[in-house]
C-alpha cells in the first residue's frame, strides 16, 4: 500500500450503520478536529442559555440552519430523523404557554386554557431556544469520527489512553452487540425455544442474555490482550495519526463566538434581553 492511500485511508470517515444522520460529502467543517466541534455547540450555547427571549435564540437557530451545507451531512435524512426536535420543542412551547404569567390581550380562553400574548411569545421563544441549543449540538456530533475524538481526548486532554479506548471500544461494538441479541433471538424462535408461556419467555430471555454475556466477556478478553500487545497505556507508544488543529478550527471557533456576541448585542439593541439570572 502506497503512502499516499494510507493517508486517504486514515483521513476517510467512518461510516457507522447506527450514526443518526448520515454524512455524504467531506468538507472543511468535517475535517476540523473533534475538540472544535465540542467547543463550539458550547459557545453557541451561550448566546441562546443568558437569555429567554426570541431575538437572540433565533440569531443562534439561523447561524445553524444557515451551517447545515457546510456540515457534509444528508440534509434529507436529517430532515427526516430529527422530527423529534421540533415536536420536543413544541411541546415545551405548549407547557410555557399554559403555565407562563399571563400578560398583555387575551388570545385563546377556552374552559381551562388560556392564553395572552406575553403567555404565546414566552413561548415562542423556548421554541426557538429549544432548537438553538440541540440543532447545533447533534449537528457536529453527527460529523464527529469517534477514531479521532479518542486521539484528540489523549493526545491533547490527556486523559487516560486505556480508559478511552476502551470506550472508544465499547462504543464501536454496541451496534454489533444489539445486531448478535437479535440473530440470537431469531436462532431461539427458529428452534421453538423462545414462545410459549411467560414463565417459559422469561427463562428464554435470562438464557439469551447469559449467551451474550459469555460472548461479550470472551471479545473483551481478546480485545484486552490486543491492547496489551499494542502497548496501549506504555509510555513512548508513538501515534499511527496525529490530533492537529490547523486555521479552519481557529476560523470555525471565532464565527461562534462571533455568533454569540451579536446574539447578545441584537437582543439588546431589540429590546428583547430577559436574562435568566439577575433579570425583573
Amino acid at each position: 500500500m502506497s503512502d499516499r492511500s494510507a493517508t486517504a485511508e486514515a483521513a476517510a470517515p467512518v461510516q457507522d450503520p447506527g450514526q443518526l444522520i448520515p454524512m455524504v460529502r467531506s468538507t472543511a467543517l468535517v475535517r476540523c478536529n473533534p475538540l472544535t466541534k465540542i467547543v463550539v455547540p458550547l459557545v453557541l450555547m451561550v448566546g441562546a442559555l443568558l437569555s429567554i427571549d426570541l431575538v437572540s435564540a433565533g440569531v443562534v437557530l439561523a447561524f445553524t440552519l444557515l451551517s447545515l451545507p457546510a456540515s457534509g451531512l444528508d440534509l434529507g435524512a436529517a430532515l427526516r430523523r430529527l422530527w423529534f426536535l421540533p415536536a420536543g420543542a413544541l411541546l415545551a412551547a405548549w407547557g410555557t404557554a399554559i403555565l407562563a404569567e399571563k400578560t398583555g390581550a387575551v388570545v385563546v380562553d377556552f374552559g381551562p386554557i388560556l392564553m395572552t400574548t406575553g403567555s404565546l411569545g414566552a413561548a415562542s421563544a423556548i421554541f426557538v431556544r429549544a432548537l438553538a441549543l440541540a440543532t447545533p449540538l447533534i449537528v457536529l456530533a453527527s460529523t464527529i469520527d469517534p477514531r479521532d475524538l479518542a486521539d484528540a481526548l489523549i493526545q491533547h486532554v490527556r486523559l487516560p489512553e486505556v480508559v478511552v479506548i476502551s470506550v472508544l471500544a465499547a462504543g464501536r461494538l454496541l451496534g454489533l452487540l444489539v445486531s448478535e441479541w437479535q440473530v440470537l433471538s431469531m436462532a431461539r424462535r427458529a428452534r421453538g425455544v423462545a414462545g410459549g408461556s411467560l414463565a417459559r419467555r422469561m427463562g428464554s430471555l435470562f438464557g439469551g442474555v447469559f449467551v451474550l454475556l459469555v460472548v461479550s466477556i470472551r471479545r473483551a478478553t481478546t480485545l484486552a490482550m490486543a491492547m496489551e500487545g499494542r502497548a496501549f497505556g506504555r509510555p513512548g507508544r508513538t501515534w499511527r495519526r496525529r490530533s492537529t488543529f490547523g486555521a479552519r478550527d481557529l476560523v470555525v471557533v471565532v464565527s461562534a463566538v462571533g455568533v454569540c456576541v451579536l446574539a447578545i448585542v441584537a437582543a439588546h439593541a431589540l429590546g428583547t434581553w430577559n436574562p435568566i439570572v439577575g433579570g425583573d
